[in-house]
């Protein structure tokens, strides 16, 4: 479905880039280390929302109504190498959360399935992600998933700007060299 505003319209999509994860659980943190990446080196428009949806489900519901575009940016194993990123679009998205490989990929899998049941799906959908090496007690990201974040945020303001998003990559003097409470991504 194209959700890019028609020339004439003047209108943009309403969109929401959501990470999801748990920070306490080293790879599995890769959506809110992105989050916080994005919002370190991009400058987003006013139709462009980024969340950090950490381990929530259900409670989701209302920040995902009715967007025309919702981005979720997840850890995602699917066999390929670690620090591999991946995309998943449209139907697909809904059967990646069922096959989870953490408690809060059930809570998106409801979150999906509520939005789809109430009318309040998103008009499109995708999900972003890196294959995990690690997935264990502990904070911070193994060596092979930082390596694939930057490939990710590129990705991700790329997909934007393909549905008419102005995301801007900031010039190095402009990212804050301020670190997370939870040190270096």
């Amino acid at each position: 479905m194209d959700i890019s505003p028609s020339p004439s319209s003047g209108l943009r999509p309403n969109v929401l880039v959501m990470g999801v994860g748990s920070i306490l659980m080293t790879d599995e943190g890769i959506g809110i280390r992105a989050i916080e990446e994005l919002q370190k080196r991009y400058r987003f428009p006013e139709n462009v929302e980024l969340l950090d949806g950490g381990t929530s489900g259900i409670e989701l519901l209302s920040y995902i109504s009715r967007r025309d575009y919702l981005v979720i940016i997840d850890a995602i194993k699917s066999g390929n190498a670690p620090g591999t990123v991946l995309k998943v679009e449209g139907e697909d998205v809904p059967a990646q959360f069922r096959t989870r490989i953490s408690p809060h990929q059930l809570g998106i899998s409801d979150l999906l399935a509520a939005a789809m049941l109430t009318d309040e799906m998103p008009k499109r959908l995708v999900l972003f992600g890196i294959e995990p090496k690690d997935i264990v007690f502990g904070i911070g990201l193994s060596r092979e998933v930082r390596e694939g974040l930057a490939h990710l945020l590129e990705v991700v303001a790329d997909d934007l700007r393909s549905v008419g998003c102005e995301v801007v990559k900031l010039e190095e003097h402009e990212i804050s060299q301020e670190e997370s409470i939870w040190g270096k991504v």
